[in-house]
């Protein structure tokens, strides 16, 4: 199997500008390809990690890698997905977050003896002359054409700035640098940002009569279509202070039923022919594909020890034979409202806190726990469907547990 074939056969690809000519050139590593991060934080999270992932195929295939760290277009920020403008971030922390990003990604990417580059589209967007990209640019896009983007669309009716308008423009130059400076021929992203894309590759046949190419990855959406890598408590991030080996491990631990194939198929590096034998699961064997999941993106992220640690850790909490063992409690169906129940309501029957007051306080702690994953919020609901069958771990605290269930 190509490695092409391979992409798609994980449902990795969504869009692409010719897919003979992508086909050659990933087929034979041929490649020199870029993904863009932009430093809007010190860490990159679980929204990044596919293209991570994808990055580190392609270069296991022979094809070369730029991670191109947004230090420019950090400082207009991507309207794609918003409602609102992004705040403005000073340079210094602009910098700080692209050496962090450095870091993480050199687990997942090898830049020894050339084999991938890291360059940073503020060593040309800074330096540019306003005057000079209004004739040498402009002429080369439609603002007509610009206006039908998703990106912009979505943000016409609350208002679009002339900064973020121009978002687009420096995004394909950035393309046209990199296919000038390092022979940059593809370009490689999230399904969102597909008009982008297409602005710097026409941009390069525009101004050089040269041919570049596109792909965009597939979202990663759960079943309901949205975006996976959120907890109540924020973004599941790939810096363990920011989220915990364990936390991370109970993110993936906990996905759906119906998600869980689907990941492992997408996100780890596991063999087709196993994840397709697997695809006949179901079950309590979707049980140990959950914790498959969450052991391979665990070890890939923080190491196979922090991985092992925090699946033993899991094991000891959440084992049947540990979970027969912890006290227990059950929930009748009067005491939900519209199917659901409120967690102050859910502490107090379960009998881990006496009054309200307590129950609120643990939770605003930060000492609340559904199934590992931390929960602050004290109107959080639990629907009650979630408390049938094995039901749910609440935790208060350190070592106070109850094994909830509906009656």
């Amino acid at each position: 199997m190509t490695i092409y074939d391979e992409l798609v056969a994980r449902g990795l690809i969504a869009q692409v500008t010719d897919e003979e000519e992508i086909k050659e050139l990933v087929n034979n590593g041929k490649a020199t390809f870029y993904i863009g991060f932009d430093p809007t934080a010190d860490s990159l999270h679980v929204g990044h990690f596919m293209a991570l992932c994808l990055m580190k195929r392609l270069q296991m295939a022979g094809n070369k890698p730029i991670a191109l760290i947004g230090g420019g277009t950090g400082y207009i920020g991507d309207p794609s997905g918003r409602t609102d403008m992004r705040s403005m971030m000073t340079p210094e922390t602009i910098q700080h977050n692209c050496d962090c990003f450095k870091k993480q990604m050199e687990r997942f990417i090898d830049f020894s003896d050339g084999k991938a580059l890291m360059v940073n589209n503020a060593d040309w967007l800074l330096d540019l002359n306003y005057v000079d990209v209004l004739r040498e640019i402009g002429p080369h896009f439609s603002v007509n054409r610009m206006l039908t983007a998703e990106c912009y669309k979505q943000r016409m009716e609350k208002g679009l700035s002339f900064l973020e308008f121009n978002y687009m423009i420096m995004q394909s130059y950035d393309f046209y640098a990199l296919y000038q400076k390092y022979g940059c021929n593809m370009l490689f992203g999230g399904d969102d940002q597909w008009s982008n894309m297409l602005g710097g590759t026409e941009l390069i046949r525009r101004k050089l009569g040269k041919d570049a190419y596109a792909m965009t990855i597939t979202l990663l959406l759960n079943s309901e279509g949205k975006k996976m890598g959120k907890t109540q408590s924020g973004a599941v991030w790939l810096d363990p202070n920011k989220t915990s080996p364990f936390d991370f491990y109970q993110y993936w631990r906990n996905v759906a039923d119906a998600d869980v194939l689907k990941c492992i198929r997408m996100l780890t590096f596991l063999p087709l022919e196993q994840i397709d034998e697997m695809d006949k699961w179901e079950g309590s064997q979707l049980n140990q594909a959950k914790e498959i999941l969450a052991y391979e993106l665990t070890a890939l992220v923080h190491g196979e020890e922090e991985a092992k640690k925090a699946q033993e850790a899991a094991r000891a909490l959440f084992s049947s034979g540990n979970a027969a063992n912890m006290p227990s409690a059950q929930i009748q169906e009067e005491d939900l409202t519209d199917g659901n129940i409120d967690l102050i309501s859910l502490l107090v029957n379960s009998g881990l806190a006496n009054t309200r007051s307590e129950a609120r306080r643990a939770i605003e702690q930060g000492g609340v726990a559904i199934d590992g994953e931390k929960v602050t919020d004290i109107k959080f609901l639990v629907p009650g469907e979630k408390l049938q069958g094995e039901g749910i771990v609440l935790k208060k605290g350190k070592k106070n547990f109850r094994k909830i269930t509906l009656a």
